[in-house]
């Protein structure tokens, strides 16, 4: 039987839940997640989690927040204008916005605090700062 390996397209289930339990995430709610093994789109444990794996097959992984989306770090709260935004902008704490980095990149973070004349943005990602874990299973060798 094949086995998932370096270079391999996969697709999988998985649930994600917070060490206390939180479900984040559950693919299986729609179709499962294809990518292709060690291409660096997704955080290495969940990754590595699934070399070695046939399909059928079900594994358990946990994973520290540094490895997953990274510490928490509160300079990644950054201040912004209300001018910068368009005038009919409603400013609400917990509203994800979405501009672009110096470079054109889109980007996107959250408020968290709105003032007078500015908004604290957290751009840390959701995740940040949490130890994850996920339960995965191989469903095709694509």
């Amino acid at each position: 039987m094949s086995k998932a390996k370096e270079g391999s397209k996969v697709k999988v289930h998985y649930v994600g839940t917070l060490t206390d339990g939180t479900e984040f995430d559950n693919s299986r709610n729609r179709e499962g997640l294809e990518f292709t093994i060690d291409d660096g789109q997704l955080i290495k444990g969940f990754n590595d989690a699934v070399k070695g794996l046939a399909v059928g097959e079900t594994t358990t992984v946990d994973i520290v927040a540094k490895e997953a989306y990274g510490d928490y770090v509160k300079e990644a709260v950054i201040k912004a204008n209300k001018s910068e935004f368009p005038a009919e902008f409603i400013f609400q704490e917990n509203a994800i916005v979405q501009g672009k980095d110096p470079k054109g990149q889109p980007i996107q973070g959250k408020i968290v605090e709105v003032r007078e004349a500015d908004v604290a943005i957290d751009m840390n990602h959701p995740l940040a700062g949490k130890d994850l874990k996920f339960e995965i299973e191989l469903l095709e060798l694509v």
